[in-house]
């Protein structure tokens, strides 16, 4: 994915990162990964691209989530192919999803992630007239999805990492105990080396900072 209206990494000096999880909220593997950041530091967050049929499934889950300082962002309703969709079924995914987000945690999310990084100049309108920021990721070769070993995981992420990345994981769908592993030892490696771990809109407000 290389369309320049997708943010995959900020330019700054600091040593921020940010961490992302899709397709949960799910009931095993999203209190795992909350755990593994609430005994990282009192600091650490990490963003949430929920899609709105498992929030429906686990409200109290994605309150948990918010309650807990971490951002949470849009991730359609399904989780389609965007592009292949019309117009109005693109706007429906988006929109369907933003107003459960708002209904469980009480505000509008920021931030928007299209399912499979799959977008085309249609999404892009849909997405901009909600006043989203679209998210992609720097580590798109781990693919954590793939389940392609814990080692891979932390390797392929720690190749494309710098100040400022979008790192992208999952929580959701299927068996995610190796992604859990990964998140494990990269937060500790990574609070180590000295990086804070933010949410996705904290990054933007830091680069906008900077810029000013």
């Amino acid at each position: 994915m290389s369309n320049s209206a997708v943010i995959h990494k900020i330019d700054i000096k600091e040593k921020v990162v940010a961490f992302t999880f899709d397709d949960g909220p799910n009931p095993v593997y999203t209190p795992q990964i909350l755990e593994i950041f609430r005994q990282a530091s009192p600091t650490a967050k990490a963003t949430f691209y929920m899609i709105g049929n498992q929030i429906e499934q686990h409200p109290e889950l994605a309150q948990t989530v918010y309650n807990e300082g971490h951002e949470i962002g849009n991730h359609t309703y399904t989780h389609p192919f965007l592009s292949k969709l019309t117009k109005q079924e693109c706007a429906d995914e988006v929109i369907r999803t933003e107003k459960l987000i708002q209904e469980t945690i009480g505000m509008k999310p920021l931030t928007f992630r299209p399912p499979y990084f799959d977008i085309n100049e249609q999404v892009e309108g849909v997405v901009a007239s909600r006043g989203y920021t679209l998210i992609g990721a720097m580590n798109g070769a781990a693919m954590d999805w793939e389940q392609p070993g814990v080692r891979h995981i932390v390797e392929k992420t720690k190749e494309t990492l710098s100040p400022g990345s979008v790192l992208l994981f999952h929580d959701g769908f299927g068996d995610r105990s190796q992604t859990v592993e990964a998140v494990q030892i990269l937060v500790r490696e990574l609070i180590a080396e000295g990086y804070s771990l933010v949410t996705v809109s904290e990054l933007i407000k830091l680069s906008a900072r900077n810029k000013a």
